[in-house]
């Protein structure tokens, strides 16, 4: 058409009358009018491509979310405003226990537990008010299966005017989350129980300790006056019972202090009492107490201690009360051979103390539990000599000195205790240190 209307256009150009150049004018009106229909046109091809590719991306967008809705992780459904299901996706199919396809059309109520029928009824006209209710949680009955419980979001969704026209359902199974919470109430309860129990065993521990302290003390001095006057009197027999009556008593006596010990430190009441002095002289001194031990056995006691004092900065009464505990232990589960103490200075002001017997030895298994409070090794002779308090309490002592403890041993050849600590202890007060 184009081409004709160029045709007619020059033809009429060349005949010069009047009407010939209406002719030429209309045609020319007609030649622009039939550009801007080309023009049209190519806009309208032009639109309409764009048309064709923005409905395929929203195609591709429409599977893309279908296939996010069906293959989520969570129960998703779409009813109406009465909660009658139009979609649902695959979860949704395997929490109720139903194909899909008979899902649709059905009421939503049918699959709420009919204990919580009336309040999803309520949350039904919630809904229409609030627009979205997220977190509520119901009992939902599965088809031919067991109730569970699940956590539901609801919010409406509107048409093109605004009007809510249906709701979208989240449903999400919590029965595994409801089961943990509560067996982690259950041992929470549990844990506040023991607490209690073990609060009452420190402050039982504490009461009869003291109370058992105080007539074992008069039973020793007692015992001292007996022994005094019986030796006076040369009667061998009575002297050798009076005698009997104070080792036992002061061995008692050791027993009630590990047992307030004990209680102190569970009660966080032992600050330690620093002061400067000789190492050396106390390990001395304490060799001097605990040498009637030794002498009752055929056991020799060695040190192998530096030449020149050993200045510290320690709690005197704890540092000997750790000594004497791990001394006594290597006499006690020592028969033959020697017990040897042994102290040298570290790098970083450090020293360790070593004590190391020919003992009977302790097994690998219960090595892993030596330290903690009222284990005894799995032999006649600790159970029948101990509480199993006195290692857990040297062990926080030396925890409390900024210090460590490691045990080394094999059964039927002895054990070896290492002690490490600062040479200048800080000023500390016992937090609860012993091992559990």
């Amino acid at each position: 058409m184009q081409t004709q209307v160029e045709s007619l256009y020059n033809d009429a150009r060349q005949y010069p009358n009047s009407h010939s150049q209406r002719l030429v004018v209309t045609l020319e009106e007609l030649r622009l009018a039939i550009e801007e229909l080309h023009v049209a046109e190519e806009e309208l091809i032009t639109q309409n491509e764009q048309l064709i590719a923005a409905q395929q991306l929203a195609e591709v967008e429409r599977q893309r979310y279908q296939q996010l809705f069906e293959f989520a992780p969570d129960g998703y459904l779409v009813t109406d405003l009465n909660g009658i299901v139009q979609e649902a996706n695959r979860a949704a199919e395997t929490l109720l226990n139903i194909q899909q396809k008979f899902l649709i059309g059905k009421p939503l109520v049918t699959y709420v537990a009919q204990t919580e029928r009336a309040n999803f009824r309520a949350l039904l006209s919630q809904i229409r008010s609030a627009r979205r209710v997220q977190g509520c949680e119901l009992m939902v009955q599965q088809r031919r299966g067991e109730a569970i419980t699940a956590e539901i979001t609801v919010e409406t969704f509107s048409d093109a005017s605004g009007a809510p026209v249906g709701l979208r359902w989240q449903i999400r199974d919590i029965s595994d989350r409801k089961k943990a919470e509560a067996a982690l109430a259950q041992l929470q309860a549990q844990n506040l129980e023991m607490l209690e129990a073990d609060r009452l065993r420190t402050q039982f521990l504490a009461t009869v300790s003291h109370e058992l302290k105080t007539p074992m003390t008069a039973i020793l001095g007692f015992s001292q006056v007996l022994m005094g006057q019986f030796n006076c009197n040369q009667d061998p027999r009575a002297t050798k019972m009076a005698e009997r009556i104070f080792h036992n008593g002061q061995h008692l006596l050791s027993l009630i202090e590990n047992m307030l010990n004990f209680s102190r430190l569970r009660a966080n009441q032992v600050e330690l009492q620093l002061e400067t002095f000789d190492l050396l002289e106390l390990i001395n001194t304490t060799i001097d107490e605990l040498q009637p031990l030794v002498d009752q056995k055929a056991i020799a006691l060695e040190t192998d201690l530096p030449d020149e004092p050993l200045m510290i900065t320690n709690d005197r009464n704890r540092l000997r009360q750790i000594i004497t505990n791990l001394w006594s232990n290597a006499i006690k589960f020592t028969d033959s051979g020697r017990v040897t103490v042994r102290v040298k200075t570290l790098p970083a002001n450090r020293l360790s103390l070593v004590v190391q017997d020919t003992g009977c030895g302790i097994s690998d298994e219960d090595q892993a539990y030596i330290f903690q409070e009222f284990w005894q090794v799995h032999n006649a002779r600790s159970m029948a000599q101990g509480t199993g308090l006195g290692l857990a309490i040297v062990h926080a002592l030396v925890k409390t000195m900024q210090g460590s403890i490691t045990v080394e041993s094999e059964l039927g050849r002895g054990s070896q205790f290492k002690v490490e600590l600062p040479q200048t202890v800080k000023p500390s007060r016992m937090s609860f240190a012993l091992k559990s």
